[in-house]
């Protein structure tokens, strides 16, 4: 691998970056393993992010490096249209394992995002299937992220996302944030107001009818936006309404599912049951590009009741491709063998107290946690917002610490490997930069 720098870097539209920004001064890294990067000038880089949300197991984790190498060199592609292969049967048995066996089928896709829009076809498409096509609005919420594609940044609800496109799906309605600074701040775990806000749901059915909803779309807890915590109940009522009405309640999990929380999957830690659930990210521990679907049975079967062909037209390419079966088989395996979840459980109380230890420092105005998922709010620069936290950002890459920002929220996942000296190392130049933030 070139470890040098690129001779010209004019080429990458680079993806959600300030591209003249990042050419400007560019921030590259070169390799990692276990929980640190490394940059092109020889730095270590602690990565306080997993990557992007993505890399639960921690980096170059040997038997998952192993078990790609082994399948590109048996299988590089194989097609799932009409034919299979062994791996993607194994891998949907071991996920209805590890999701102890709430759902009846995973269908694969090759991101979150393909994973939402997904989801949205087949919740339109079952209730066509049952004789209820007049049920084609979608809800999701506001500051809500499902992903790029058109049904996710319809369902979304951040304006960035969705100003430059215009027309979005018609059709779709939201519900309200859950964020509420004044009554919830400095929450450790669910805060303790606005349960209520799940209740809008029957605002908006008595607007539309129940006979014209299919699904209401959800993240558990929202990642993109700077953490928000769902209000202690807010779930569970919002699961009482979808039952209700016949509609179906959908989780975007591909932040919260793969141990974000401690747990399997958001869905366990809330003790709430979504028809369907979205996966991608820790699926595969980041190595290979992949996600799926879970649904409960009820939603497939009714798909099988129809006359013999093809029950559901839809699909993609590279769905269940070999190689990033093989990763996520591996990372499932490297879940139980290396005891993931037992360390997160372990290090969170830790991880929760050094996160709220930031407050009093400058700038501070709200510090949100839950699992190993940490939301830490500035108050903007007037005129200027986002401005700190990106200051925040480029000073903690400088110090040797990979954050993420979104707006003036620093947002924080660590790698569920991380140990006590990698909290220490990762808030100590946290606070330090915080001191120094104009």
């Amino acid at each position: 691998m070139n470890e040098s720098r690129p001779a010209s870097m004019n080429s990458f539209w680079m993806p959600f970056t300030n591209n003249r920004d990042f050419k400007a001064n560019p921030r590259l890294l070169v390799s990692a393993e276990g929980v640190y990067y490394k940059d092109v000038d020889g730095n270590s880089i602690l990565d306080g992010t997993a990557g992007l949300w993505c890399v639960p197991c921690g980096h170059a984790q040997p038997k998952i490096v192993a078990a790609v190498r082994e399948m590109i060199g048996q299988l590089d592609f194989a097609p799932t249209f009409q034919m299979g292969h062994p791996a993607a049967f194994d891998l949907a048995e071991k996920l209805m394992e590890y999701s102890n066996h709430r759902f009846g089928h995973v269908f694969y896709t090759n991101s979150g995002s393909e994973a939402v829009d997904t989801a949205l076809k087949i919740a339109l498409a079952y209730h066509k299937a049952r004789g209820e096509a007049s049920r084609t609005r979608l809800i999701g919420r506001e500051r809500g992220y499902h992903g790029v594609g058109f049904g996710g940044i319809s369902v979304g609800g951040i304006a960035g996302n969705r100003k430059p496109y215009g027309v979005m799906l018609p059709g779709v309605d939201h519900l309200p944030h859950t964020h509420n600074l004044e009554k919830n701040a400095y929450s450790r775990g669910e805060p303790e107001h606005g349960a209520n806000l799940a209740d809008e749901l029957e605002r908006i059915v008595a607007l539309h009818d129940a006979s014209t909803i299919a699904a209401v779309i959800v993240e558990p807890v929202a990642g993109s936006t700077g953490v928000l915590v769902p209000p202690k109940g807010y779930l569970k009522r919002l699961r009482e309404l979808c039952t209700k009405h016949g509609i179906l309640l959908i989780f975007d999990e591909v932040i919260t599912g793969f141990g974000r929380l401690t747990t399997p999957f958001a869905s366990d830690y809330f003790d709430v049951e979504p028809d369907m659930m979205t996966t991608a990210k820790g699926l595969t521990n980041g190595v290979i590009p992949m996600g799926a679907v879970f649904s409960k049975k009820f939603i497939h079967d009714a798909f099988m009741d129809a006359p013999p062909g093809i029950e559901l037209f839809h699909g993609y390419t590279y769905s269940g491709h070999p190689v990033a079966c093989a990763a996520s088989l591996a990372t499932l395996e490297v879940f139980k063998e290396q005891a993931i979840l037992d360390n997160a459980k372990a290090i969170q109380p830790y991880w929760e107290d050094a996160v709220h230890a930031l407050k009093g420092l400058p700038h501070v105005i709200d510090i949100r946690t839950i699992g190993l998922v940490a939301g830490i709010e500035l108050a903007p620069i007037a005129g200027k917002p986002g401005a700190r936290a990106y200051a925040a950002f480029k000073k903690m890459f400088a110090d040797g610490v990979l954050i993420r920002v979104t707006g003036d929220i620093i947002a924080l996942s660590p790698p569920l490997t991380f140990e006590k000296k990698h909290i220490d190392e990762l808030f100590g130049k946290l606070t330090t930069v915080l001191k120094t933030l104009e």
